[in-house]
């Protein structure tokens, strides 16, 4: 009887924790347009928050240096999706079927769609704009896209390493390397002045939100005998490609 309630149990605390997450961003997104609204931004538009985003920005003030930069790195994450792609692409033609690529690939592939559809939706729907002009014309700020693009991917850098590398030293070169990228991006969009400060804490909800579903839909499928790759089978993309 516990077995079966383990059973039905797994991926249920992800589960939990990705939902918690998602409407801890909605309840926020409700909140930003609620509260202390002044018309604080470009050309007086309205700005939730207003005191503290407004005091924030006046504090680390603009710096498109710092924007340029931050903008060119967001190649890396776009890089490492693409490589996942090629990856669940190579092992599509080895296998001969969509159901022969490991699941948790699969299921990335599918995670990283629905990162592009709330980058998207919140493109078409404004929240509020950016404080300063780009190239001269308003944008789109909430959620920051930088931050919702890097915290969103590389996470599952760190998870697909983990799951798939044999070496310790790559592992933790890894994820030490995850955490300094992600640490410099958020600091680095945080700083340029370039987003509000609630922004950057949308995109981190909205980022942590479906990372933890997407954790939660790898443990389930895994649990239901799927094939995904083994820890044992060691990082290798030619021998992701053979088997």
């Amino acid at each position: 009887m516990s077995n079966t309630t383990s059973k039905r149990n797994v991926g249920g605390k992800e589960l939990i924790a990705g939902l918690g997450l998602l409407v801890t961003f909605t309840l926020w997104t409700a909140l930003i347009q609620c509260v202390d609204i002044r018309p604080v931004g470009q050309n007086g538009t309205d700005v939730g928050f207003a005191t503290f985003n407004v005091w924030f920005h006046g504090l680390t003030g603009v710096h498109m240096g710092v924007y340029l930069i931050t903008d060119w790195l967001g190649l890396v994450p776009i890089a490492i999706c693409a490589c996942f792609g090629a990856l669940g692409a190579a092992q599509l033609v080895r296998r001969r079927s969509l159901l022969q690529v490991d699941t948790d690939l699969l299921l990335l592939g599918a995670y990283y769609l629905f990162v592009i559809f709330g980058y998207l939706i919140f493109e078409m729907i404004p929240i509020n704009y950016r404080p300063v002009p780009i190239d001269g014309m308003m944008e789109a700020s909430y959620p920051s896209s930088t931050t919702l693009l890097v915290l969103s991917v590389m996470p599952t850098l760190k998870y697909q390493v983990d799951r798939r590398a044999k070496s310790p030293v790559l592992r933790s070169a890894t994820t030490a390397f995850v955490a300094a990228f992600s640490v410099l991006m958020v600091l680095g969009r945080l700083v340029s002045g370039v987003h509000w400060a609630t922004d950057i804490v949308g995109a981190a909800l909205l980022a942590a939100g479906l990372f933890v579903m997407y954790l939660s839909a790898v443990t389930f499928a895994n649990h239901r005998g799927t094939k995904p790759d083994t820890e044992g089978r060691g990082w290798s993309f030619a021998r992701s490609c053979r088997n």
